[in-house]
C-alpha cells in the first residue's frame, strides 16, 4: 500500500526561484556566490575551491 510522504520534513520540491548563483574567483580559486533576486544583494559563497554548485539555486546567464 503506498503512503504519503510526511509533512514538514524540510525537503525541497523543484528549485529555488528566489536565488541564483554565479561563478566567481577567490585569489585564483573556482568558487560558487548564492545571490538574492529581489535585492541583487550577494547572501553567501562556498568555500575555496569549491568544484560543486549550490543544490536547486538556478545559475545567472
Amino acid at each position: 500500500m503506498a503512503v504519503n510522504k510526511p509533512t514538514g520534513d524540510n525537503a525541497r520540491k523543484g528549485a529555488v526561484r528566489k536565488r541564483s548563483q554565479i561563478a566567481t574567483k577567490i585569489q585564483g580559486e573556482d568558487t560558487w556566490t548564492k545571490r538574492s533576486k529581489e535585492t541583487g544583494e550577494f547572501m553567501s559563497q562556498k568555500k575555496a575551491p569549491a568544484a560543486t554548485k549550490y543544490k536547486g539555486v538556478r545559475e545567472e546567464q
